[in-house]
């Protein structure tokens, strides 16, 4: 390792262009439950009410802890014409159920004189991150509700490039920042697997529209005076709803030209993917132009191996990873933490081109979206 103190912005550019470090880059996902817990507010009033935001959240705790911190959860919106990226006609929300463990919301939209209610409820926790795009049966309430109030009094903040800037300033020399641009994945519900079946004609239109999508908005932030750190192109969970084939298909095609543009234009890129994940660290290796790919979590919840990935592919992608996140980091000992730790260093940071993280938090919504409208 280098003599040489960083800070942890510092030490994470030197892992990402595979440089030696000070020591091996140390970010734990701690997503969106430990930020939460921090603020010792009930949950809702940071998911439903932005009251502070996950982001602002999520670094009060990055700070706290005095961690490095890979930040891959902004999605910056653009709008441009012709192109209808956004499937959500559901344009406002509602309180359909409210009691003091949790409030309930359903999205609708106005038409006719009449609301048009989405099929699916969100349920929001006191104390833990909320169930999205539940089933309202399930819950014992009705597809329509006989009963609601509009949603109020959540706090508006920044937008766009302008919150990128403010969070960029916040974040300082704590790490580096990631805007999402691209996806790995375009099969992600038990409905969507039947219907790429029976209509596999619509998945592919949505592919190529995606590409044309993406490939505008990345032009677009790199005309921005304030650029993010790196390109996150991913999706949790790809190969969870996929297969390897069906990803082929639909989202390499996606991942190959956010990967080769953001190399073209100096940036690094970085894919988060739940799950199993050992068959994506080899396409991503061998057939795209990807910088680092996390959590690489082990059985049961994934199938990696960091020691054998570091052997295959180490020369050509940062690994990040991958403390099991049940057996270790919630249930294990100190020392259990510390064991995994050293045998994780062990396995994969000789000649650099490692971070140390756990697999995924799975708690909770990763990505704060940035609206910028164009």
């Amino acid at each position: 390792m280098s003599s040489e103190h960083m800070t942890s912005r510092e030490r994470l550019t030197a892992a990402l262009e595979r440089r030696i470090p000070d020591h091996v880059p140390v970010m734990p996902d701690i997503s969106c439950m430990v930020p939460t817990r921090l603020t010792g507010k009930p949950f809702w009033d940071i998911f439903l009410y932005n009251d502070p935001p996950r982001w602002s959240a999520y670094l009060d705790a990055v700070k706290y802890f005095g961690i490095d911190s890979l930040m891959d959860c902004f999605d910056v919106q653009f709008v441009f014409e012709g192109l209808d990226t956004n499937t959500n006609l559901y344009d406002q929300t509602a309180i359909v159920f409210k009691n003091d463990d949790r409030i309930v919301t359903q999205d609708y939209y106005e038409a006719g004189g009449k609301q048009h209610w989405a099929g699916y409820v969100h349920i929001y926790h006191r104390d833990n991150p909320p169930n999205m795009y539940f089933d309202p049966y399930k819950v014992k309430l009705p597809k329509v509700p006989d009963k609601f109030q509009k949603l109020e009094g959540v706090r508006k903040h920044p937008e766009g490039e302008e919150l990128l800037k403010l969070i960029k300033t916040k974040l300082g020399d704590h790490g580096l920042i990631g805007v999402y641009c691209g996806t790995s994945m375009l099969v992600g519900t038990e409905q969507d697997i039947l219907d790429f079946y029976d209509e596999p004609e619509r998945y592919y239109k949505r592919r190529d529209e995606l590409l044309e999508y993406y490939t505008k908005k990345f032009m677009k932030i790199m005309s921005l005076s304030c650029r993010p750190d790196f390109i996150a192109t991913g999706g949790s969970g790809t190969l969870i709803f996929q297969t390897v084939e069906t990803f082929r298909e639909l989202g390499l095609p996606i991942v190959k030209k956010m990967t080769a543009l953001a190399k073209e234009h100096g940036l690094p890129s970085h894919i988060h993917s739940c799950g199993p994940e050992k068959a994506l660290v080899k396409i991503c290796a061998e057939e795209t132009d990807l910088t680092v790919i996390d959590p690489l979590e082990i059985p049961p919840m994934g199938d990696c191996d960091l020691k054998e990935l570091k052997r295959l592919f180490g020369h050509k992608l940062v690994l990040k990873g991958n403390l099991h996140t049940t057996n270790v980091m919630l249930r294990g000992s100190v020392q259990d933490v510390r064991d995994a730790c050293k045998r994780a260093i062990d396995d994969a940071a000789e000649g650099g081109g490692f971070i140390l993280s756990t697999g995924t938090s799975a708690a909770g919504t990763r990505r704060t979206i940035i609206y910028l409208p164009w």
